[in-house]
């Protein structure tokens, strides 16, 4: 018969609460497309059943912010 190991302990609800707390979006920013663009993004959620357009903009803003971080990283010399 195996043996089973006991009083493994769980995460810390502690640690999810404040895990949570840390990721949940507090800042608000205000974007303004013109006809043209926003036809596009028009366009691009119905061609690919986007439904949340918030979430659509968020990837791509972070996307594109993440990557320029990661390309031009400070160098010493």
């Amino acid at each position: 018969m195996a043996r089973r190991k006991k009083g493994i302990a769980g995460v810390d609800p502690a640690y999810l609460e404040k895990q949570k707390e840390m990721l949940r979006r507090k800042n608000r920013y205000v974007l303004y497309f013109n006809e043209s663009e926003m036809a596009a993004i028009n366009e691009y959620c119905s061609r690919f059943q986007v439904h949340a357009k918030a979430v659509l903009m968020r990837e791509a803003i972070m996307s594109k912010v993440l990557t320029e971080l990661e390309e031009n990283h400070p160098t010493l010399f």
